[in-house]
């Protein structure tokens, strides 16, 4: 393989006997998020790109994609209120997130990723569970609730990525 991305995060088990919500909540999504870097991690740009599950456009490199969005549309845009665009949808492709994606842009849209979540770390430190955002269709919607439907998001889009990533090169685990 040429032109590695990124090799696999570290990645810890949330712990089972904490009591405090917060720091789980930020456990368990470290753990997707890492879960989802892990599932590319070694990939070249092309097997990052690549449609492993014909007529899906879904692609490794579309879920990191997308999860970059999903940091940014909940964290900086909902929560905090940031005047920031998407960062690869567009209006004329909204799903240009999960079916675009250049094998020559794989080491950017991953950096692009990690960026996205360093600043939605950043964001939700400053926050109290309680706080609320405005989601374009919800309305209101509080940190609590955000934390758990990331760890959601993340949860169904690692279960894509297992699937890819084995069609890819026949890796497993978890």
């Amino acid at each position: 393989m040429t032109d590695v991305p990124f090799p696999a995060p570290p990645r810890d088990d949330p712990p089972s006997d904490e009591q405090d919500e917060r720091r789980s909540f930020d456990a368990w999504l470290d753990y997707h998020r890492a879960t989802l870097l892990t599932k590319c991690a070694g990939l070249d740009g092309e097997q990052l790109a690549r449609r492993a599950v014909p007529p899906s456009t879904l692609s490794l490199l579309g879920l990191v994609r997308h999860m970059a969005e999903v940091e940014r549309s909940w964290f900086r845009r909902g929560l905090d209120a940031q005047d920031v665009g998407p960062r690869f949808s567009t209006a004329a492709d909204p799903d240009a997130d999960l079916h675009g994606g250049d094998p020559a842009s794989a080491a950017a849209d991953v950096a692009a990723f990690r960026a996205e979540v360093a600043a939605a770390r950043e964001v939700a430190a400053r926050h109290a569970l309680s706080d609320t955002g405005q989601h374009r269709r919800l309305g209101p919607v509080n940190l609590r609730w955000i934390y758990l439907h990331m760890i959601e998001e993340y949860a169904r889009h690692n279960g894509h990525a297992d699937l890819l990533r084995e069609c890819i090169d026949g890796a497993t685990g978890d």
